[in-house]
């Protein structure tokens, strides 16, 4: 009997860090692995995913060098990094069994596909996971401002925020003991406390498009899944 979900189409921002498991830097197969069994089962269902990728795992290692930089070259070799994990990703799927397409906001064709919205959207109706790298391909804009325009532009019904946090808590978690779980919470309220979450850029886009984020903890088993089901699994942001 088929399962009834909460959504039907999703976009996905995961961090570089949610790539690295306890490692430094770099790619975590197994962890990796894991990620990919978690999306795999939910694409299972019939939901269409759309994935943002970030950077940091691999940028990290090369902070050192990038000290001083000029913020705009900087930003591009951030853009390179998420190019690498969604190829990474995308490989991982294969190997897995699952269909996916790697599409870049930056022109490297010899290794991936060029971002195109329409065929991104056909090859969501078709069933293929499609992986967004490169985030938004400018300078001074975060992969999570990415995640926000490309869930507009796929048409997706809700961001879902995968980050080490099992939603928005009223203080630290990891500092205070009595910190509590916002089940829901409002964009405006997300930007008026500055919660750290997603930048104000993310938020506003997200907020003007009326398209909910949920932001959930990518390391906890099946919390993917219960988002999807439309479980009390991490916080709500909506208008």
């Amino acid at each position: 009997m088929p399962v009834a979900t909460a959504y039907k189409r999703i976009l996905l921002k995961l961090s570089g860090e949610a790539l690295m498991g306890d490692d430094s830097y770099g790619i975590n197969q197994e962890v990796v692995s894991r990620i990919v069994a978690e999306v795999a089962e939910v694409a299972r269902l019939g939901v269409e995913i759309g994935i943002v990728i970030g950077g940091g795992n691999i940028f990290r290692g090369m902070a050192g060098a990038a000290s001083g930089m000029d913020r705009a070259t900087a930003d591009y070799m951030g853009m390179m990094a998420t190019i690498m994990n969604a190829m990474a990703l995308g490989d991982a799927m294969r190997v897995a069994g699952v269909v996916a397409r790697v599409q870049s906001a930056l022109n490297v064709e010899q290794v991936v596909e060029p971002y195109i919205r329409n065929k991104a959207i056909r090859y969501l109706e078709e069933g293929k996971i499609v992986i967004f790298a490169a985030g938004t391909g400018n300078p001074f804009f975060t992969t999570d401002t990415a995640a926000a325009l490309r869930g507009t532009e796929m048409e997706a019904e809700i961001v879902l925020k995968a980050t080490k946090v099992d939603g928005i808590y009223s203080a630290d978690p990891n500092k205070d003991p009595t910190a509590t779980r916002y089940a829901t919470i409002s964009f405006d309220e997300a930007i008026a406390r500055n919660l750290q979450v997603m930048d104000a850029t993310a938020f506003a886009l997200c907020r003007d498009q009326k398209l909910p984020i949920k932001v959930f903890s990518i390391f906890k088993p099946g919390a993917l899944m219960r988002v999807v089901l439309g479980e009390d699994e991490g916080t709500l942001v909506h208008i």
